[in-house]
């Protein structure tokens, strides 16, 4: 690898599998230490041992503030400081309206968008007081579109989409960039199970140009990228990895 995150700490929820533990690996082959967020201790904790000392793990409920502080104190104290922030943990579930519940609707949007909230707002005086920091908020294809049946998962990740636009505006003089990356469907644990049952996976397959789901490290190397200061001039933006799924679908 070329060193093109040398000397960055970064932190990352979701870390301990599927997107969030690729791209964990990526930036540490890229030079960069990490501290590695999620709530499931046992593969977190072997991923941080295999990753070495460029890594830290903590539990990391997005959902609870003082967790998010916790996280971020981890990554000043270990490794000095905090430059990239990348709110990567969500969920995903789905159901027509009618049968869709109230409890479903208030989980995904706590996770997948509330749990992103609390990240800028714990990390953000880490990461001006640490500039150039990036920050990566990974919505979907699904927040580029809507998606029949998936009521709560597509208006979290929209939402994902305006915070990362509106941080983007506040938090440039600070020398804070915002992003969002926009993944369709990825080989993960989560897709090989309840995206699967969703009918994601077969809708991706069928309708993206490249006619194959992605690999995690495809949408990594899209994130390192922006984690990076080759994204220099990139702020307020969405990044948009699907395979063409929404090509013919985006309106501007």
């Amino acid at each position: 690898m070329s060193g093109r995150l040398a000397g960055r700490v970064a932190l990352i929820s979701g870390a301990a599998s599927g997107m969030g533990a690729a791209h964990a690996r990526a930036f540490v082959a890229e030079g960069a230490q990490v501290v590695l967020g999620d709530i499931t201790d046992e593969p977190g904790l072997k991923l941080a041992a295999e990753l070495g000392d460029a890594a830290a793990y903590v539990h990391l409920d997005v959902t609870v503030a003082e967790e998010w502080d916790a996280a971020v104190k981890t990554a000043v104290e270990r490794f000095g400081k905090l430059n990239v922030l990348v709110n990567n943990a969500g969920i995903l579930d789905g159901g027509p309206l009618g049968a869709y519940t109230e409890q479903q609707w208030r989980r995904i949007l706590d996770i997948n968008l509330t749990g992103a909230f609390l990240g800028l707002t714990a990390a953000r005086d880490a990461l001006a007081e640490s500039r150039p920091s990036s920050v990566i908020n990974v919505s979907s294809a699904a927040g580029m579109e809507g998606v029949a049946g998936m009521h709560g998962y597509t208006a979290s990740k929209w939402g994902l989409r305006g915070l990362t636009k509106s941080a983007a505006l506040e938090l440039a003089e600070h020398g804070v960039r915002v992003n969002s990356l926009h993944p369709g469907a990825v080989m993960t644990p989560m897709i090989a199970g309840e995206a699967a049952e969703a009918g994601v996976t077969e809708i991706d397959r069928n309708q993206n140009s490249l006619k194959r789901l992605a690999a995690p490290e495809e949408i990594s190397n899209l994130m390192v990228f922006l984690a990076s200061e080759e994204s220099s001039f990139c702020t307020g933006s969405e990044f948009i990895a699907d395979g063409g799924l929404t090509a013919g679908s985006i309106h501007m």
